[in-house]
């Protein structure tokens, strides 16, 4: 894959969350580098609800990191 990510830096919070779901669905796409088979395993987790909230804690802990390196967007 190419590079990517260049700055955890991001103007405003919305733009940090963003950056924090791309960071989950990239780590996503590093772990199983075959999109076909993510497709085919869609179906399992996106009628899971132990597996959405799991997708949810992934996003929150990117959150984190973004924010931490964001000085939490303090001025």
């Amino acid at each position: 894959m190419a590079d990517w990510l260049t700055s955890l830096q991001t103007k405003t919070p919305q733009e940090g969350f963003e950056l924090a779901i791309t960071l989950a669905r990239k780590g996503v796409a590093y772990t199983q580098t075959s999109a076909e088979m993510r497709e085919q395993l869609r179906d399992n987790y996106a009628n899971n609800a132990d597996s959405l909230t799991m997708a949810s804690q992934v996003v929150a802990v990117h959150f984190q990191t973004v924010a931490a390196a964001n000085n939490y967007w303090k001025e």
